[in-house]
């Protein structure tokens, strides 16, 4: 039976890459787009709606599908105020999580980051921390938190402390092994392709590390 998708965060580097590959992906009918800013692509498939995210509660009638992709996040250099960035990075995921306990989705994969932790000292790992226990807390039938590490990729907007963050990453990808391997640059596409799969599957409220969405991403590509 096809599905259809809702995307939050589509403009993004890894919200792009997803919407690409679920227009291609025959499971999916329809994807709903909710943001603030076109995403500048042709679709059949593609139901746009240009709303404010601060307000998305008011749009419950048009909130309705089968899976619930959220790939939202803003920085500190983009979003200085500590309130907004926290109404961006946690309001936003949150929300969202309670309008698809509201409208029957089923499925929620939220897009999170290495390092969260709601006891953490560190405002944005704090706040990240925060956003998964309360989506957590709506108990959706299937909820799957990515925590990759640093997101490989060119983006459309300059970050420069991400781009000297990703040069050093690089020199010392080698050396991350084991245990470290978590830490190692992800790619957006793996991340994506992690999101198909457990689209597809039926465990309940897992919490992956980025080397276990690696691994998932590259399962059965052999077979």
């Amino acid at each position: 039976m096809s599905k259809t998708a809702i995307i939050l965060g589509a403009t993004g580097l890894t919200g792009s890459f997803l919407l690409e590959k679920l227009i291609r992906d025959t499971s999916f009918e329809k994807i709903k787009l909710f943001s603030r800013n076109p995403v500048h692509k042709s679709s059949s498939k593609i139901e746009e709606h240009l709303i404010d995210l601060f307000k998305l509660e008011t749009y419950k009638e048009l909130f309705t599908g089968d899976v619930l992709f959220c790939c939202i996040g803003t920085t500190a250099s983009k979003t200085k105020d500590k309130e907004v960035y926290k109404a961006i990075d946690y309001g936003f995921p949150v929300s969202a999580a309670k309008l698809a306990i509201k409208n029957n989705i089923k499925t929620f994969i939220v897009v999170s980051s290495m390092g969260a932790n709601v006891s953490s000292s560190l405002f944005y790992n704090k706040t990240k921390g925060e956003m998964e226990r309360d989506v957590l807390k709506q108990n959706i039938k299937n909820t799957y938190i990515l925590r990759p590490s640093l997101i490989g990729g060119n983006r459309n907007e300059l970050r420069v402390g991400e781009r000297i963050a990703k040069g050093v990453m690089s020199l010392l990808d080698p050396f991350f092994l084991g245990p470290l391997k978590k830490y190692k640059i992800i790619s957006p596409e793996n991340i994506v392709s992690c999101m198909q799969k457990l689209a597809e599957s039926n465990v309940y409220q897992s919490i992956f590390s980025s080397d276990e969405i690696v691994k998932i991403a590259n399962s059965n590509k052999n077979k």
